[in-house]
């Protein structure tokens, strides 16, 4: 088991070291206690890569999309502009991101304010390195196991990345199923754009609960997700059906480190 010791950005940059990633975090891997593993199990991928990489840690902010999808775009900016000015003191030019959100607003939205980076989402870089053979997949893990995907907006319609999501789970498993709302067509979990902040709006069925039903009729044991929104949504949509027991809802990245037995 590999050990989780997070190299800080501060820390190098003092020792003169400029690692070639920013691993950006994100709130919900900081600081919600289920993608706290997420953000784990990818920390432990990179280090058994030996990828060159650091985090902010406590110099980490929110990058502003939720304020921005609320509304608030002052508020917005004010985030943007000061990560903008952060990342140019430590000469960050490359950007892993496990949120779709996080990921969007820095490909898309921040070369507006001046902020442009290479940004490249976790699945779309665990997918290469499998590709590479720099990941060897154990398929015992997960081999006989039948699982689904749910596309995230931000990933999928937002930035067209549906394979490599794909890509992954077909070396997991060869009993991947596809739900019948996938890729371009699938349908949202119901915590974006803010939603995730406010009360339910009048309606006879939450979206969260129209989509589990969804993941329900694939028979499949695990439901895997790539975003930390859809992560709960789909999880707390599993504990309503009480279906626990039944299905599991996990990362991409808790997948691989499960495979790998970090």
């Amino acid at each position: 088991m590999i050990p989780v010791e997070l190299p800080v950005m501060a820390d190098l940059f003092a020792r003169g070291e400029k690692p070639e990633f920013l691993f950006w975090v994100g709130c919900s891997g900081a600081f919600d206690d289920r993608y706290r593993k997420v953000a784990r199990a990818f920390a432990k991928i990179l280090t058994s890569l030996n990828i060159n990489y650091a985090v902010l840690g406590t110099e980490e902010t929110c990058t502003g999309d939720p304020a921005r999808r609320a509304g608030n775009e002052m508020l917005y900016q004010m985030q943007a502009l000061h990560n903008i000015e952060l990342f140019k003191s430590y000469g960050i030019r490359k950007i892993l991101t496990i949120c779709p959100h996080c990921y969007n607003i820095f490909k898309n939205e921040y070369p507006d304010l001046g902020g442009s980076y290479e940004v490249v989402s976790y699945v779309h870089f665990l997918d290469q390195m499998i590709a590479e053979g720099k990941l060897r997949i154990n398929k015992s893990s997960f081999g006989a196991t039948r699982i689904t995907y749910h596309d995230p907006c931000y990933l999928g319609r937002a930035n067209e990345i549906y394979e490599e999501p794909r890509n992954i789970l077909k070396h997991l498993s060869p009993l991947f199923t596809e739900m019948h709302r996938n890729r371009s067509s699938s349908l949202c979990c119901g915590g974006g754009g803010a939603q995730m902040f406010k009360e339910a709006e009048p309606g006879s069925k939450e979206v969260y609960m129209e989509r589990t039903e969804d993941v329900l009729k694939t028979g499949a044991a695990v439901v895997a997700t790539a975003c930390p929104f859809c992560m709960n949504m789909i999880t707390d949509g599993i504990k309503y059906k009480n279906k626990e027991t039944e299905v599991r809802n996990m990362d991409i990245a808790e997948m691989i480190a499960v495979s790998l037995n970090l």
